[in-house]
């Protein structure tokens, strides 16, 4: 078979096409592949929202049931009143400090998604900003009514979400430069750090901190 006509063909546009088309299909094929992974982040989102939201209401019921049994402990057993003062301070402590990681986290997801889908950020940045600073205050006014536990565990949260926060903005700064190899693997592996931080660790902490409130608050009647 004679190859001189194919490789004309080639030569004479055919092969900027061929790659086009080959690009394009890596791009549809990404494009899949993000698609897929903001899903699944979507979804496990969804599965801590409700983790939250029926902590909260189990709590609430704790409430009522005391209110209902004053001169009983959280326990169910007699209690001091300097004890149950101090069990109910606790609680209070936590309904204030929970709503506002909640806010963080999803403030700052907000913004990463943004981030990642080249959309405009600005706004978003500085309320993620915001939130990890009231998130701060509120824990430190709160903290001598927490236990160390329960401390320790939204001070790693707070921590990792500012982390996230800044990564995101080393990023954005990183666009503003003149594309190169070596920016866009510090681009790369930014990216990488803002996952790890806020889908990995401060998820993960996320869970931690919601056991251990409920284990805290929820005692059995």
């Amino acid at each position: 078979m004679d190859t001189d006509p194919l490789w004309s063909m080639l030569s004479a546009g055919g092969l900027p096409l061929l790659l086009s088309a080959a690009a394009l299909g890596l791009a549809v094929i990404a494009l899949f592949i993000g698609s897929g992974a903001r899903r699944r982040s979507e979804d496990q989102l969804t599965a801590l929202r409700e983790r939250s939201d029926t902590l909260w209401r189990e709590v609430d019921d704790i409430r009522v049931a005391q209110f209902n049994r004053p001169g009983e402990s959280g326990n169910g057993a007699p209690g001091s009143p300097v004890e149950e003062a101090r069990y109910q301070k606790e609680v209070e402590a936590y309904a204030r400090i929970w709503p506002q990681v909640w806010n963080l986290h999803e403030r700052l997801g907000m913004f990463l998604r943004a981030v990642e889908g080249g959309e405009a950020a600005g706004e978003l940045r500085l309320e993620a900003r915001n939130a990890a600073l009231e998130a701060r205050e509120l824990l430190n006014r709160n903290r001598p009514f927490c236990t160390e536990s329960v401390d320790e565990l939204v001070t790693r949260l707070i921590d990792a979400e500012i982390k996230a926060h800044l990564a995101a903005c080393q990023y954005l700064d990183l666009l503003k430069d003149v594309p190169s190899d070596s920016s866009n693997h510090d681009r790369r592996v930014l990216q990488d750090k803002c996952h790890s931080l806020h889908e990995g660790e401060a998820r993960e902490l996320m869970n931690q901190l919601v056991s251990s409130i409920r284990h805290r608050a929820i005692r059995s009647n």
